[in-house]
Protein backbone atom coordinates (compact mmCIF):
# COMPACT_ATOMS: atom_id res chain seq x y z
CA UNK A 1 0.00 0.00 0.00
CA UNK A 2 2.93 2.23 0.89
CA UNK A 3 4.30 2.04 -2.99
CA UNK A 4 0.67 2.84 -4.28
CA UNK A 5 0.58 5.78 -1.96
CA UNK A 6 4.69 7.07 -3.75
CA UNK A 7 3.14 6.09 -7.01
CA UNK A 8 -0.16 8.41 -6.68
CA UNK A 9 2.16 10.83 -4.81
CA UNK A 10 4.59 11.12 -7.71
CA UNK A 11 1.38 11.41 -10.20
CA UNK A 12 -0.02 14.19 -8.15
CA UNK A 13 2.94 16.36 -8.77
CA UNK A 14 3.07 15.18 -12.13
CA UNK A 15 6.90 15.52 -12.73
CA UNK A 16 9.63 13.42 -11.83
CA UNK A 17 11.26 15.46 -9.29
CA UNK A 18 9.43 18.65 -8.01
CA UNK A 19 11.87 20.20 -5.73
CA UNK A 20 14.47 20.35 -8.76
CA UNK A 21 12.45 23.88 -10.20
CA UNK A 22 14.29 26.78 -9.47
CA UNK A 23 15.65 29.40 -10.60
CA UNK A 24 17.35 29.18 -13.90
CA UNK A 25 20.86 29.46 -14.04
CA UNK A 26 21.74 31.91 -16.87
CA UNK A 27 24.58 33.89 -17.97
CA UNK A 28 24.26 37.57 -17.93
CA UNK A 29 20.91 39.15 -17.76
CA UNK A 30 17.38 38.09 -18.37
CA UNK A 31 16.49 37.76 -21.81
CA UNK A 32 19.92 38.64 -23.37
CA UNK A 33 20.92 35.09 -25.31
CA UNK A 34 22.10 31.71 -24.88
CA UNK A 35 21.99 30.54 -21.22
CA UNK A 36 24.63 28.22 -19.42
CA UNK A 37 23.36 25.27 -21.21
CA UNK A 38 25.76 26.24 -24.21
CA UNK A 39 22.56 25.83 -26.70
CA UNK A 40 21.08 29.35 -28.29
CA UNK A 41 18.37 30.92 -25.70
CA UNK A 42 16.23 31.26 -29.61
CA UNK A 43 16.04 34.10 -31.99
CA UNK A 44 13.71 36.20 -29.97
CA UNK A 45 16.19 35.79 -26.75
CA UNK A 46 19.48 36.11 -29.30
CA UNK A 47 18.34 39.50 -29.94
CA UNK A 48 18.10 40.46 -26.81
CA UNK A 49 16.40 43.74 -26.23
CA UNK A 50 13.00 43.81 -24.39
CA UNK A 51 11.06 41.03 -26.39
CA UNK A 52 13.56 38.62 -25.07
CA UNK A 53 13.59 40.25 -21.31
CA UNK A 54 9.92 39.81 -21.16
CA UNK A 55 10.12 36.39 -22.61
CA UNK A 56 12.48 35.37 -20.19
CA UNK A 57 10.21 37.09 -17.44
CA UNK A 58 6.96 35.10 -18.80
CA UNK A 59 9.04 31.81 -18.48
CA UNK A 60 10.30 32.92 -14.75
CA UNK A 61 6.58 33.32 -13.95
CA UNK A 62 5.47 30.16 -15.61
CA UNK A 63 7.93 28.30 -13.16
CA UNK A 64 6.96 30.42 -10.23
CA UNK A 65 3.22 29.23 -10.69
CA UNK A 66 4.16 25.47 -11.68
CA UNK A 67 6.29 25.71 -8.20
CA UNK A 68 3.46 27.16 -6.56
CA UNK A 69 0.40 24.20 -8.10
CA UNK A 70 2.76 21.58 -6.99
CA UNK A 71 3.62 22.84 -3.23
CA UNK A 72 -0.29 23.19 -3.07
CA UNK A 73 -0.36 19.95 -4.58
CA UNK A 74 2.11 18.71 -1.76
CA UNK A 75 0.14 20.45 1.05
CA UNK A 76 -2.98 18.49 0.39
CA UNK A 77 -1.42 15.35 -0.04
CA UNK A 78 0.08 15.55 3.70
CA UNK A 79 -3.00 16.65 4.52
CA UNK A 80 -5.15 13.62 3.11
CA UNK A 81 -2.15 11.96 4.70
CA UNK A 82 -2.40 12.87 7.89
CA UNK A 83 -6.12 12.71 8.46
CA UNK A 84 -6.16 8.95 7.03
CA UNK A 85 -3.42 8.22 10.08
CA UNK A 86 -5.83 9.76 12.29
CA UNK A 87 -8.89 7.91 10.86
CA UNK A 88 -6.24 4.90 11.34
CA UNK A 89 -5.41 5.77 15.07
CA UNK A 90 -9.10 6.29 16.20
CA UNK A 91 -9.28 2.17 14.58
CA UNK A 92 -7.08 0.84 16.32
CA UNK A 93 -7.92 3.08 19.51
CA UNK A 94 -11.40 1.69 19.48
CA UNK A 95 -10.05 -2.36 18.53
CA UNK A 96 -7.93 -2.16 21.88
CA UNK A 97 -11.01 -0.78 24.26
CA UNK A 98 -12.79 -3.95 22.47
CA UNK A 99 -10.12 -6.48 23.71
CA UNK A 100 -9.29 -5.03 26.47
CA UNK A 101 -13.34 -5.15 27.45
CA UNK A 102 -13.20 -8.84 26.12
CA UNK A 103 -10.10 -9.63 28.11
CA UNK A 104 -11.44 -8.69 31.68
CA UNK A 105 -15.01 -10.13 30.61
CA UNK A 106 -13.04 -13.43 30.71
CA UNK A 107 -10.85 -12.56 33.81
CA UNK A 108 -14.29 -12.23 35.67
CA UNK A 109 -15.17 -16.50 34.33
Amino acid sequence: MASLKVKSFAKLLNVENAFCIGTRAMSGISGSGAGKGGGSGGSVRDAGGSLGKREAAQEDQYFRKLQQEQLANLHKHLEDEIAQHELQIKQHEQSIKKHKETLASLRKQ
